[in-house]
């Protein structure tokens, strides 16, 4: 059965005019349920995560300081959230999302979460609207727990995940993949295993193409054991801070490559969802569904 990660729904207003659409979480699931997609059984609400696992990938004065609400004016701009507690219980939550996501991933091919991918947070800060990484917490958990041996982490949100490249840079278990445009931020790119920085305008046929060799060359070198898999959907050309011009049908081929590709080779893939930013939020939700779709026809 396909296992999908609910997130708490943030009942704190965002300042006027911020961009980051908090509703997907709750509209999403309530699309796949509407047109059958999925039932109430395929959705669960994470269970506590213990902090120990947390703490494989960030600082402890960090997660302190967060908990305690301790952090600077500039080091809250930076993450471009304000600050409160439910704002770090639903992080937590998020990350627990991911982990758990895997562990059913292990079990039925593949699992996923409504959230996730906060793929610009570091080892002691956030950024981007990340606080807690939770694809390196989840990559974590599974080595740590001989879940996996290695692991591909395949990052397609439209910015770098520059956190991610930076938190394992030097483990050689867990191979880092971004595609993203090369000219959004963050301007001060990390070093990931492989880096593919896309034009501004980049057409669904120029990147299907790009993925779809770089994914053969990845898939038969890294001969990676467990996927996770970062499929925002900010690579839409409606979306306000992408800057490529990808379709939904684009985005359709390129979450089929990757969820394709996965099954073929009977590797486990847990699968978050990034960002999206599109001015309509019914092509954020559109965008973000059909993965959901593409999940349920491939492994059920």
């Amino acid at each position: 059965m396909l296992k999908i990660a609910l997130a708490p729904i943030f009942a704190h207003p965002l300042p006027e005019g911020h961009r980051f659409p908090m509703e997907k979480y709750s509209l999403l699931p309530e699309q796949l349920l509407f047109e059958g997609t999925v039932s109430d059984a395929n959705f669960f609400m994470p269970q506590d995560l213990s902090e120990e696992w947390v703490l494989t990938t960030h600082e402890s004065l960090y997660l302190e300081r967060l908990k305690n609400l301790e952090l600077s004016k500039s080091e809250i701009r930076a993450i471009g959230f304000p600050l409160s507690k439910a704002l770090i219980e639903r992080e937590l939550c998020i990350a627990a999302g991911s982990v758990q996501a895997a562990c059913y991933a292990k079990e039925f091919g593949i699992g996923m979460n409504i959230a996730g991918g906060t793929h610009h947070a570091f080892f002691n800060r956030g950024e981007g609207f990340c606080i807690l990484n939770d694809l390196a917490i989840t990559a974590n958990y599974l080595l740590l727990n001989k879940l996996a041996k290695k692991i591909l982490i395949i990052d397609l949100d439209v910015h770098q995940g520059n956190g991610t490249a930076a938190l394992f840079q030097d483990n050689s278990s867990v191979i880092t993949f971004s595609m993203h445009g090369e000219k959004n931020y963050p301007h001060r790119k990390e070093r990931s295993d492989l880096d593919i920085g896309l034009a501004d305008g980049t057409d669904d046929r120029t990147y299907l193409t790009c993925l779809d060799r770089n994914l053969k060359m990845l898939f038969e070198e890294g001969q990676p054991d467990f996927i996770l898999y970062q499929s925002g959907v900010d690579v839409l050309a409606s979306d306000q801070l992408g800057r490529l011009s990808l379709t939904l049908n684009g985005v359709q081929a390129r979450d089929q490559l990757v969820l394709g590709t996965a099954k073929s080779q009977g590797i486990p893939v847990m699968c978050c969802m990034g960002g999206g930013y599109s001015k309509r939020i019914k092509d954020i939700i559109e965008g973000h569904a059909q993965v959901f779709r593409l999940a349920q026809s491939l492994f059920f």
